[in-house]
Parts: structure tokens; C-alpha cells; sequence
């Protein structure tokens, strides 16, 4: 370790992840610092390793791996990479956090699973909604507070309005003729693009708040360039779940989840996540018959990811994201949601093989 109160981390990957979430929040992290920038795009490398005066900038993975001084990286590639590049990390003894998806096959993740094992490091998966503060009280709530539960409602509408409201708040996104790309293009596929790119986010606060699922049953709706999943969850604690997933809705921006349970219900509204608002969450507790709202004042959901994973390595604590199970429940959940359109029929998670 460089410092045992600081993290130096490498980010992997300058596209506009990268540029939009990854940079700034390494930054900004009270317990790490932005140490290295790896691309093989040199205009990128050159232009944010100025900006953000990294130590290091590096064109080799390899290279950037080797560094002593480096703890930890996070990898930000096409999901394509995402395993490689995380097996060889954690072969140069670095900690990972990677974007989610963890993968896109279930054979790849377990290859993943082995390489973690055998190095001890941490891996966490990027699902930064499980640093949302509004989220973290209703799943706190869950935890301690509800009693048993019954039914969770969740939805994930992406909005054809989005790109208006991004390109306002966000800087434009600087790309390269030099990045390197996957030998296919991820968007050639619609369904299964946005299915990785937003589902991913929708499975994984359904289980955060319910626990893991066992088995779905999924209809899909395409129409005038949208997609719309409505599925039917099975929660192994037997509770009844709905998923909505739609890319994209004709209205605003729509996402958030409802949760009822023996002492109380969960009522929540997520924002467009460049917005770095929480979640709006109104909690009943029908002891008190009272709601309340936590204030959620910091929605730098980016920074406190980078913060969690960095307390899990200079603690050597239980790590607060997501791991490596939970990277590979949401895959397979993703790849029953794709079986059970395909099929008819209800499909269990357990049973599941092969990719998204």
C-alpha cells in the first residue's frame, strides 16, 4: 500500500465514463487519489492527464500494472473487457473496482471468481446506486425496521428527452479515432445494449432491497424504437416482485421503486443520475404512522463509491458496494430475463448458462 490513508488508484480507460464519472470522483475522494490514467488513445491520455495532473499516464496496461505505487484500478472499458482487464489486475496484486456489468457470460465471471480467490484483492462492481443516500434508508429501513416483506416494485424508464437534459449539465465528451473498440459493435443489438447498459442498474436495486431473486418470468414489448420489459420476480425470502424496464419512455425521466411489508411501505424517486441528486424516499412506518425523508444532501454517488472501496482496502473491512456475487446474480438474472422472453416461461436463475 502507497499510503495507508490514501488509495492510489489507475483508471483504465478515457472514454466518456471515464470522463463523466470516474476522473472527478477519484479526485474528490477523500481517501484516494486519481494516481494514473491507462488508453491507448494518446489525445485522450495526453489531454486528461493534463487536466486532472495525474502522476502517470500511461499507452500499456502492463505498464500502468507493474507501477509499485499504484493500489487499485477501475476498469472502464466496453464490457467486453471487463473481465480480462479485471484477471490481470488482480494477477499484478491490485485491487478492482469495475464497471458493471461484471461480464457478460456466467463462465467468464467464474474465471473472475478464481482469479480473486487466488489474490486475496478486493472486487467490487460498480453499482453506484447502493450509494445513494435515499436508497441506503430504504434499505436500511428493509433491513431493520419492516418485518417481513411482501411486494417490490421497481421501474426504470430512460427518457428520449435525456440527451437534452445531459447535454446541459454534462461537458461533451471528447472521443477519439485512436480508442480502441470491440471487434463487434455493442449496438448492433439493441436489446441486449440496453439490457447490460440500464438493466444491469434496475436488477441490482431490486436486490438490494429484496434480497436475491430465484427465478423471472418476462414479456417484451418493442414498438416506434422502444423496448419495454415488464417481469415477474420470485424472491428467494417469497416476496413478489415487477420490473419494469423501458428504453425509452415518451415523458421524462422515470425511475424508483415502491416496497410493502409487514411494519410499513417504501415509496422512491430516482433521478437522472448526472443530475447527483438522491433519491427522493418516503418512508412509512406504520408504528409511528409517520413518514419520513432523509435528506440525502450528498449525491456524489461516483465520489462515495471510489470512498466505500477505498475503506474496504485501507480497513480491511466488509465491502459496502456490490462483489463479485452480486456482479454475477444481476448477469444472470439479465440472461433469464433474455431466456424466459425467448421461451414463454419462467426461468430460474439458478439453471441459467452462457451470456447475455
Amino acid at each position: 500500500m502507497a499510503s495507508n490513508e490514501c488509495v492510489n488508484i489507475g483508471v483504465l480507460g478515457a472514454g466518456p465514463i471515464a470522463q463523466f464519472a470516474h476522473f472527478e470522483a477519484c479526485q474528490k475522494a477523500s481517501n484516494a487519489s486519481l494516481f494514473s490514467i491507462c488508453d491507448v488513445a494518446e489525445d485522450l491520455l495526453e489531454r486528461f492527464g493534463a487536466f486532472y495532473s495525474v502522476e502517470k499516464r500511461y499507452r500499456d496496461y502492463s505498464e500502468m500494472l507493474a507501477d509499485p505505487g499504484l493500489d487499485a484500478v477501475i476498469v472502464a472499458t466496453s464490457d467486453q473487457y471487463h473481465v480480462p482487464a479485471s484477471i490481470q489486475a488482480l494477477d499484478a496484486g491490485k485491487h478492482v473496482l469495475c464497471e458493471k456489468p461484471l461480464g457478460t457470460s456466467i463462465e467468464e465471471i467464474e474465471s473472475l471468481r478464481k482469479a480473486q480467490r487466488k489474490s486475496g484483492k478486493i472486487v467490487q462492481v460498480a453499482h453506484m446506486k447502493r450509494f445513494d443516500q435515499g436508497i441506503q434508508s430504504a434499505r436500511d429501513f428493509v433491513q431493520g425496521e419492516m418485518g417481513e416483506l411482501q411486494a417490490i416494485k421497481a421501474w426504470y424508464c430512460d427518457s428520449t428527452h435525456r440527451y437534452i437534459n445531459t447535454d446541459a449539465i454534462q461537458p461533451k465528451p471528447i472521443l477519439s479515432s485512436n480508442a480502441r473498440k470491440p471487434k463487434t459493435d455493442p449496438k448492433a443489438d439493441l436489446g441486449q445494449y440496453y439490457m447490460l447498459a440500464h438493466g444491469s442498474h434496475l436488477v441490482d436495486t431490486a436486490r438490494f432491497l429484496g434480497g436475491p431473486i430465484s427465478a423471472v418470468r418476462a414479456r417484451l414489448s418493442t414498438k416506434f424504437n422502444s423496448h419495454c420489459w415488464f417481469v415477474d420476480v420470485e424472491f428467494e425470502n417469497g416476496c413478489l416482485g415487477h420490473l419494469d424496464l423501458t428504453v425509452a419512455v415518451r415523458m421524462d425521466w422515470h425511475e424508483g421503486f415502491q416496497v410493502y411489508g409487514e411494519n410499513g411501505a417504501i415509496l422512491g424517486k430516482t433521478f437522472n443520475p448526472w443530475f447527483y441528486r438522491s433519491s427522493e424516499v418516503d418512508i412509512f412506518d406504520e408504528r409511528s404512522t409517520s413518514t419520513r425523508r432523509v435528506l440525502g444532501a450528498d449525491g456524489q454517488f461516483y465520489r462515495r463509491q471510489v470512498e466505500g472501496f477505498a475503506r474496504a482496502i485501507l480497513d480491511g473491512g466488509e465491502l459496502e458496494g456490490a462483489n463479485i456475487d452480486d456482479g454475477e446474480a444481476s448477469v444472470r438474472a439479465m440472461i433469464a430475463i433474455r431466456e424466459s422472453v425467448a421461451h414463454g416461461t419462467s426461468i430460474y436463475l439458478a439453471d441459467v448458462k452462457g451470456g447475455v
